[in-house]
C-alpha cells in the first residue's frame, strides 16, 4: 500500500443510485459521484435539498447498495463486505434512535450491549464521553427530558461508545441552537484534532463547512466541486460586495429586490446592509436596482463561492412571491399582538415566566432562544393551542384567554415539525385545510390552484406529502397555512434543515407577505435570519433576556478582533451572561 493510499479512508468512483417515486418518476439521487476522504480529517458534504448527501452517507455506511460504481471504505469494498464496514464505523442519522423513556445511562448501556462493548471498554469510554459532552451530571435523566442540544450530544455519545474508526454524521446540528451547536462542534473538532478520528458529515450550515479540511458540493446527484473551503470561497473572488440600502428601505426589502437583478447571484441581509454576490465584477453596482447605491468590495467566504457554483438565474424567481387575493393591509402601526406578564406552568415547572412584548401590523418579529427556552410553549399560547396560566394575551384585538376559537380564524401556524398528513397527497392536504378554514366552491379551487403554482408544488400534486423532499415539505406547510390569508402568520423553526437556496426563497415570500400587511412571528436557530426581522426577543429559561432591533441586539456581541460582530455572537453573549448571573433581570440591558 502506498503512503497516499494509506491516508485515504474513502474512495468513491462513478457512484450511481436511482429511486422511483410512487408517481413513477425516476430520481437520480447519485449520478456519477466520485470523491475521496482522508484519514484523521474532517470532510463535509454540502448542497441543496435532494443533492444526494444522505444517500451517499447511507451507501458509505453499507445500508444501501449503489446501482453502479466503486465504493471503498477503510480499505473494504462496501458492497462485498457491508457488515465488516459497519463493525468499524459509527453512524448518526438525522433522526437518531434514542429511547426517550430510558435514562442517559440506560441509552448508553443499550447501545454498548448492541455492539458488544466489554465492561472494561465501557468504563474507559463512558468516562471520556461524559467528560467530553458534559452529560455526566445528567446520567439519570430520561432522554425525553433533555434539550435538543443535549439529545444530540447523547446520540453522538451512543454512536461513539464502541470507538469507531470512521464517524458518519448526517446533519448533526439541525434544530440545535447556536450555543449547543458551538458545543457540538467543539466535540467534533476535538475528536478529529486530538483523537485522530476520521469524520464525514453533511450540513445545511455553510459556516460549518468552513471548519472542515475538505468539502464536497453536491447538486442533483452530481459533484459540482470539491476541495478546501478556501478554494471554494475563491470562486467568488472579486464578485462579493457589501451594499448599503437606500435611505428608508429595510435591508430585507432591498435584498429581495436585488435578487430580481439578472446580474446578482446571491444577496443576504448583514448588519443592516446587504451582502451580495454579483455574476459580473466589479462594475455590477452601476446598473439596474443597484444604481446610485453605495457598494464596497469584501472578502469572499465559503457561502459566496457555494452560491457562485449554484448560480441560480434571476429568471423565474418571481414565482417565489406571494400575492394575496385581498387588498394589502395598511401599515398603520397598529399593535396586533399584545403579551403582558404571560406565564405558563406545567405542574411545578415554569415554562414561560412573566414575559411581555408587542408586535405591530406588518412586522417580522423574531422569537429566539436556546432549545428549551420556552419559545414553542409561547407560540402555542399565541396560537390558542395552549391556555396561559396567567397574564394577558390579545391577538388581533381578541382576548385569547376568553375567545380562542374566533382568534384562530385570523392566524396561520406552521409547526416546528412537519405536521400535515403524510399519507395524503399534496393536493389532498391543501383540499383538507382549505375546507377546515371555511373555503368553498370556486374560491376554494382558485386558492388551491394558486398555492400549487406559487409554491412550485404542481408537479408534486399527486405525491404523498410524506415523500416530498425536505424543502418542499416546508413549502407545503406554509402554503396550507396561507390558504385563508391570515392576518398573523406564526412560523416555528420553518427553515430547520433547509438548504441555503430554500432559505432564500422562503424569506422572499415572507418579505412579500410583510409588505402586504401580514404580521409574521417566527422562531429560528439560524441567527443570520434574525437580520430579516424588524425586532427580536431573546429568551432563555422562560424569561425574556433582551429585545430590540437586530442592530440593538448586535451591540451586546463580543466579536473577535478584526471582524464585525454577528447575531450568533450576540445571542451567545446574552445567553451566557444570563446563565452566569441568574439573579439579574436586565441581562442585556434592553429586557
Amino acid at each position: 500500500m502506498t503512503d497516499t493510499a494509506a491516508k485515504i479512508a474513502l474512495v468513491g468512483r462513478d457512484i450511481r443510485k436511482t429511486f422511483r417515486r410512487d408517481t413513477g418518476e425516476v430520481v437520480h439521487a447519485l449520478d456519477g459521484v466520485s470523491m475521496q476522504a482522508h484519514h484523521r480529517a474532517l470532510t463535509a458534504l454540502v448542497g441543496p435539498d435532494g443533492g444526494g448527501k444522505t444517500t451517499l452517507i447511507r451507501l458509505v455506511a453499507g445500508l444501501m447498495v449503489p446501482d453502479a460504481g466503486e465504493l471503498t471504505v477503510l480499505g473494504l469494498n462496501v458492497v462485498a463486505d457491508p457488515q465488516e464496514v459497519q463493525n468499524r464505523i459509527g453512524y448518526m442519522p438525522q433522526k437518531f434512535g434514542l429511547y426517550e423513556d430510558l435514562s442517559v445511562q440506560e441509552n448508553l448501556d443499550l447501545y454498548a450491549d448492541m455492539h458488544g462493548v466489554s465492561s472494561r471498554e465501557r468504563e474507559e469510554q463512558y468516562t471520556r464521553l461524559m467528560e467530553m459532552t458534559a452529560l455526566g451530571p445528567f446520567k439519570d435523566r430520561l432522554a425525553g427530558q433533555l434539550s435538543g442540544g443535549m439529545k444530540q450530544k447523547l446520540g453522538l455519545s451512543c454512536t461513539l461508545v464502541r470507538a469507531p474508526e470512521l464517524l458518519l454524521l448526517d446533519e448533526p446540528t439541525v434544530g440545535v441552537d447556536p450555543l449547543s451547536r458551538r458545543e457540538l462542534w467543539d466535540i467534533i473538532l476535538r475528536l478529529v484534532n486530538d483523537q485522530g478520528l476520521t469524520v464525514i458529515l453533511s450540513t445545511s450550515y455553510l459556516d460549518e463547512a468552513e471548519r472542515c479540511g475538505h468539502v464536497v458540493v453536491l447538486r442533483s446527484g452530481k459533484v459540482l466541486a470539491q476541495g478546501r473551503p478556501a478554494e471554494i470561497a475563491s470562486i467568488a473572488d472579486k464578485h462579493t460586495f457589501i451594499a448599503e440600502p437606500p435611505a428608508g428601505r429595510a435591508a430585507r426589502t432591498f435584498q429581495s429586490r436585488l435578487l430580481d437583478d439578472p446580474g446578482v447571484v446571491d444577496a443576504v441581509p448583514e448588519a443592516g446592509c446587504v451582502r451580495l454576490v454579483s455574476a459580473a465584477a466589479p462594475a455590477a453596482g452601476c446598473d439596474g436596482v443597484m444604481r446610485a447605491v453605495r457598494i464596497a468590495p469584501t472578502e469572499p467566504r465559503f457561502e459566496d463561492g457555494f452560491m457562485m457554483l449554484l448560480k441560480r438565474p434571476a429568471a423565474g424567481r418571481e414565482s417565489t412571491f406571494v400575492t394575496l387575493a385581498e387588498e394589502p393591509r395598511e401599515h398603520d402601526g397598529e399593535v396586533v399582538v399584545e403579551v403582558h406578564d404571560l406565564v405558563r406552568n406545567f405542574g411545578s415547572f415554569i415554562a414561560v415566566d412573566h414575559i411581555s412584548f408587542e408586535v405591530r401590523r406588518g412586522e417580522v418579529f423574531g422569537l429566539l432562544g436556546p432549545n428549551g427556552a420556552g419559545k414553542t410553549t409561547t407560540f402555542r399560547m399565541l396560537c390558542g393551542l395552549l391556555p396561559a396560566t396567567s397574564g394577558s394575551l390579545r391577538i388581533a384585538g381578541v382576548d385569547l384567554r376568553k375567545t380562542r376559537a374566533s382568534a384562530r380564524q385570523r392566524i396561520g401556524y406552521v409547526a416546528q415539525k412537519f405536521s400535515l398528513y403524510a399519507q395524503l397527497s399534496v393536493a389532498e392536504n391543501l383540499e383538507f385545510f382549505a375546507s377546515a378554514y371555511g373555503l368553498r366552491g370556486a374560491d376554494k379551487r382558485d386558492r388551491i390552484e394558486s398555492a400549487l403554482q406559487r409554491f412550485e408544488l404542481d408537479r408534486f400534486a399527486h405525491l404523498p406529502s410524506g415523500q416530498l423532499p425536505g424543502g418542499y415539505k416546508q413549502r407545503l406547510a406554509i402554503a396550507a397555512a396561507l390558504l385563508h390569508e391570515p392576518d398573523i402568520l406564526f412560523l416555528d423553526e420553518p427553515t430547520s434543515g433547509a438548504d441555503p437556496l430554500a432559505r432564500r426563497e422562503f424569506w422572499r415570500r415572507i418579505t412579500a407577505l410583510a409588505e402586504q400587511g401580514v404580521t409574521v412571528i417566527i422562531t429560528t436557530h439560524f441567527m443570520e435570519e434574525a437580520e430579516y426581522c424588524d425586532r427580536v426577543v431573546i429568551m432563555d429559561s422562560g424569561r425574556v433576556l433582551a429585545q430590540g432591533t437586530p442592530a440593538e441586539i448586535r451591540n451586546y456581541a463580543h466579536a473577535e478582533e478584526g471582524r464585525m460582530p454577528t447575531m450568533d455572537d450576540a445571542f451567545i453573549a446574552i445567553v451566557e451572561s444570563a446563565r452566569n448571573h441568574p439573579q439579574r433581570t436586565d441581562v442585556a440591558g434592553v429586557a
